[in-house]
């Protein structure tokens, strides 16, 4: 890193340190936002530090908000007998997209990970039980990744959850739509075949 001046090696390596971005594409962003005009550098700069500032965990399904409770939780409309757990924030994104669920959230922000020394008290576990106390909700939908990890998760919590007499079930997994069986794994062939359907 010789060859660059010390502020655009430190810019190059704080923007290397992001998720999907290596050092190639961190140059290019360093470079780009060198040439970026000083307005909107300091735009830039100043939304990341509010960001930062004002997102927080909502008091009810930890999704994130710069208010004590997210939109969503405060939309009378939902329907409140139905929470759907996720792994990240980023989830809540996603199934709001399909504009088919209705219900609540929680967000865990993780999962279960003996390897990485994440336990059940390190994600938003014990305060979706706080939740599940009034008796309101009557289903819990386990929506974590069909990961090593996420399957972990998501039986953890159905084991916990059993003795509440909620009913608890899993997303489904398998085919995308529009793909090729033949370019499948075994594994998500046979999530595709366990979870099908009568038509």
């Amino acid at each position: 890193m010789d060859y660059y001046a010390l502020p655009v090696a430190k810019l190059i390596e704080e923007l290397s340190k992001l998720p999907g971005i290596g050092r190639k594409t961190a140059q290019r962003l360093a470079f780009y936002i060198l040439e970026m005009d000083p307005l909107e550098v300091e735009k830039l700069a100043a939304s990341i530090k509010e960001a930062k500032e004002k997102i927080h965990y909502c008091k009810i399904c930890c999704n994130l908000t710069d208010d004590d409770i997210c939109n969503i939780c405060k939309d009378e409309k939902r329907d409140r007998s139905v929470i759907c757990v996720l792994e990240g924030p980023k989830d809540v994104v996603a199934m709001e997209k399909t504009r088919e669920y209705k219900g609540l959230y929680h967000v865990l922000h993780g999962v279960i990970s003996p390897m990485e020394n994440i336990g059940p008290n390190e994600i938003k576990i014990k305060e979706l039980l706080n939740r599940l106390q009034d008796g309101v909700v009557k289903e819990v939908i386990l929506a974590t990744n069909p990961t090593v990890e996420g399957e972990a998760t998501a039986l953890y919590i159905s084991k916990i959850l059993k003795p509440l007499g909620i009913k608890i079930t899993r997303i489904a997994h398998g085919i995308p739509v529009g793909g090729d069986l033949e370019y499948f794994d075994e594994v998500t062939l046979s999530k595709a075949i366990e979870n099908r359907r009568e038509m």
